[in-house]
This record gives C-alpha cells, sequence and structure tokens, in this order.
C-alpha cells in the first residue's frame, strides 16, 4: 500500500488527511507535492498522519525538510499523530522540532494562537 491522502483549505491553512505508507518509496512525490502546496499558500500546513500505518527514516526527513520550508515561507507545520508516529519521531529525538498534535482541532487551534501573536521586529 502507498500514501494516499486528501486536501482540504480551511480558514488560513491547508488540511491533508494521509493513509498508508510514509516510507522510502512514498517520500520522494510527498515531499515534492506538499513544497508546490506550502509555496502556493496557505502557508499553514496541518498534516493528519493519525492514519498512517508505517514512518520511515526518509519519511521523517521529509517530515523535517517540510517543517523547514514552511518556516521560512512565514508558515508552520502541524503534525496529528497516532502511537505508532508518535513513538518513531520521539526514537529520533524530533518531538520537540515537529509539532506533534493529538487532533486536527488541537493543531487548528494551535495554528490560531500562533498567528494571533505580535511578529517580531
Amino acid at each position: 500500500m502507498s500514501l494516499r491522502g486528501a486536501r482540504e483549505v480551511r480558514d488560513n491553512c491547508q488540511l491533508f488527511r494521509l493513509t498508508g505508507l510514509l516510507d522510502a518509496f512514498s517520500e520522494p512525490t510527498f515531499r515534492r507535492v506538499l513544497s508546490v502546496k506550502i509555496d502556493d499558500g496557505p502557508k499553514h500546513i496541518i498534516l493528519d498522519l493519525s492514519q498512517i500505518d508505517f514512518v520511515d527514516s526518509s519519511g521523517l526527513g521529509a517530515l523535517v525538510q517540510l517543517a523547514k520550508h514552511a518556516q521560512n515561507a512565514n508558515g508552520t507545520l502541524q503534525i496529528v499523530t497516532n502511537a505508532r508516529v508518535t513513538q518513531t519521531v520521539k526514537l529520533v529525538r524530533l518531538e520537540k522540532f515537529l509539532s506533534l498534535q493529538p487532533t486536527v482541532e488541537a493543531a487548528l487551534g494551535n495554528i490560531i494562537t500562533n498567528s494571533e501573536k505580535p511578529k517580531e521586529p
């Protein structure tokens, strides 16, 4: 099974609901498509990975690259996880860098909170 997903635009963010495997096979297409969507906007991205079956090191690398890409575009990347994804992220100590959220609603709330903060000069 490869990676499948659906995209939804909400207010000032894009929500991607993904299922399947985020691995070396699916990673190049995943990274390329998401990079284009970040550039096209809105810049705030929520990746719902709660239905993902497996993430390997290639998938983790893509998540890090996309988080940096979103930050460079003045956006954010929020990742809704399941126990398997959370365990994999924590195993490589990326939980502080990748914004892990328990639900889509929590991720949306985090985006609203961050967008209401005053910008630093």
